[in-house]
């Protein structure tokens, strides 16, 4: 172990034990994400400022509905994403593993779709403008992207590569998976990501809807989400552990960075629309 690395701190990802149930801070990660972005989103209806003519696009009582389709586009679109873009040869080996969320393995993309799935089955169901519907879950992702992040480190896993920096961090399970590198410090890159696309996307966004009023034009507040994580994530890419088996990994790009560019296109491809119309 190099001089300037830090133990992982030893952390049971069971946070409750109630005889044969556990119950894991990863999933905790996710309820929490999902309660505090459902009420983050009722507080944004509630701020008539912040809409054209201070009509919001539905009122609370709909919220309710909004986070049981959130919760089903998270849980479906994020297992089914995690199967198809990064382990589905083993997935089709192992079929019923599929179904065993409980032993983690879920990927942010997969769940973007699911909840763009999910949106547009709400709005189409619920009567509501989509574009609208879109701009208040995208403001309110960085809550769960945040805790999903914290709830990694605590797993100890999507560690970073091997650094020399004095917050460099020995994850026991990346000393596992690795034994001839042996026990050196990594980068924490799951707090790297906590800070960037949780905290620093989130300030960004609360900018745009609070003092630019950009849910004013329906569809910005999406776009600049999808630019912001797709480059937040490439960014954190850089630091994360590279997975040369992965048939993406082409050196320098990673799976993240692939999946993050159409995010990216699109994002920019919504801020333009919200700008024509405005200009319209």
């Amino acid at each position: 172990m190099s001089f300037a690395a830090i133990p992982f701190p030893t952390i049971d990802p069971v946070a409750l034990s109630l005889g044969p149930i556990e119950i894991k801070w990863y999933g905790l990660a996710y309820l929490t994400g999902l309660v505090l972005g459902w009420l983050y989103i009722r507080n944004l209806l509630a701020n008539k400022r912040l809409w054209a003519n201070a009509q919001p696009p539905f009122g609370l009582a709909k919220t309710d509905d909004l986070l049981i389709w959130m919760t089903l586009g998270v849980v479906v679109g994020g297992r089914l994403g995690f199967v198809l873009f990064y382990d589905l040869f083993d997935y089709l080996q192992n079929p019923l593993e599929i179904f065993m969320v409980w032993r983690g393995g879920m990927a942010f993309h997969g769940a973007l779709l699911g909840c763009g799935l999910a949106i547009w089955g709400f709005a189409r169901f619920a009567g509501v403008n989509a574009w609208s519907t879109m701009d208040l879950c995208a403001a309110a992702v960085p809550i769960g992207l945040f805790f999903g992040r914290i709830a990694n480190f605590v797993n100890g896993e999507l560690w970073g590569r091997v650094t020399e920096m004095p917050w460099g961090m020995v994850f026991p399970e990346a000393t596992r998976w690795n034994p001839i590198v042996g026990a050196v410090g990594r980068h924490p890159s799951q707090l790297y990501e906590a800070a960037l696309e949780g905290l620093l996307l989130f300030v960004v966004l609360r900018v745009l809807t609070h003092r630019k009023l950009a849910l004013q034009t329906p569809g910005l507040v999406t776009g600049v989400f999808l630019v912001g994580y797709g480059l937040t994530r490439s960014f954190c890419e850089l630091f994360r552990q590279y997975d040369p088996a992965h048939w993406l990994s082409v050196e320098p790009l990673t799976p993240g960075i692939v999946y993050s560019v159409p995010m990216v296109l699109l994002g920019l491809a919504f801020i333009a629309h919200a700008r024509r119309r405005v200009i319209a």
